[in-house]
Order: C-alpha cells, then structure tokens, then sequence
C-alpha cells in the first residue's frame, strides 16, 4: 500500500507540474497573440490616410413645400407634431417648421 500512495502521489506531482507549464505556456502565447494583433491593428492604422471628420449628422425638418396641395395646414401640424413626439423634431425645429407652415 505504501507503494501506492508514493506512486499516486508521484502522479499528481507530475500532473500538477504538466498542468503548471502548460498554463504558462498558454499565457505566454497569449501575450505574443495580444502582441501580434496590436502591432497588426497599429500597422494598418499607420497606412490608412488621415481622415477628414464627417459633418454632423443634419437634422430631419421637412420642409413644408414637401407637402401635397391637397393637404390641409392641420395635418401638417400634426405629422409636425408626431416627429417631435418621436424625437426625430427638436422643440426648435418642431417651431421652426411650424412657423414656416402658418406663415406660408
């Protein structure tokens, strides 16, 4: 019996070291992944030309010469008012618009 127990505990000395190189093997390519994968993504930064900022994005007011003849000032208004209820319209653009519809 004592045969044994040396035996299964050479075992798990020998899993447990195998087990330890293993992980660190495991970290050290990761760490050489992480390594390669950034100077690939700064590499490729480094060709790209400069970009140009975009302008902002415009905001959605439409005009009220967008609208059929047919349509009555009140239904206006209220597609006006359903934009803003959606935000799509700012309060601003919302009176804007609503300004040119009863002026126009």
């Amino acid at each position: 019996m004592p045969g044994l127990l040396r035996g299964m505990a050479r075992t798990a000395a020998v899993v447990g070291t195998a087990t330890a190189t293993r992980n660190a093997v495991n970290r050290r390519q990761a760490d050489k992944n992480v390594a390669a994968y950034s100077n690939a993504v700064d590499k490729a930064y480094a060709q790209q030309p400069p970009q140009q900022s975009a302008p902002p994005p415009q905001q959605y007011a439409p005009p009220p010469q967008q609208y059929a003849p047919e349509e009555d000032v009140i239904a206006q208004l209220e597609r006006l008012g359903a934009l803003r209820a959606q935000g799509l319209l700012s309060d601003e653009e919302f009176a804007a618009a609503k300004q040119r519809l009863l002026a126009g």
